[in-house]
């Protein structure tokens, strides 16, 4: 079930609508059809919804599948991993590509990070050891 936090977190990327589609498919854990959830939007015009499902599908969150005449809807993830896709995303399209100019932005986040939680800093740290064992295992490229 989704987390105050990762909602709060939605809520900066998507509309309203879009979260709510996304609870409902999420809360129903199959695939559906814009038919299929209209009785839970009754205040939604059908190709309202249609379109919003689209959109959805559009922007990379829902996979569509067709049967018949209609799509049928199933979220690509979690609200979790929806979260920490849409962080990845942000957080490379702000790291430059030489190293000196990520020193910065790296310092910023490990202080930020520290500040908030001490015990999240001791979980970054083991990631970053697994990453660094998990680069070694993979070998040079």
């Amino acid at each position: 079930m989704q987390t105050k936090n990762s909602t709060r977190q939605l809520e900066a990327v998507f509309g309203p609508l879009e979260l709510r589609v996304l609870e409902a498919l999420w809360a129903r854990g199959t695939p559906a059809c814009v038919r299929d959830l209209q009785p839970e939007f009754p205040r939604v015009a059908y190709t309202t919804l249609m379109t919003t499902l689209d959109r959805l599908f559009r922007k990379g969150t829902l996979k569509r599948e067709k049967s018949g005449r209609a799509f049928y809807y199933a979220p690509t993830g979690s609200p979790e991993q929806l979260v920490s896709q849409l962080a990845g995303s942000a957080f490379a399209t702000l790291l430059p590509g030489d190293a000196a100019s990520v020193r910065p932005i790296m310092s910023m986040f490990v202080d930020t990070v520290g500040e908030r939680d001490h015990a999240l800093l001791d979980e970054l740290e083991a990631l970053v050891r697994q990453r660094r064992e998990a680069l070694k295992t993979k070998g040079p490229q």
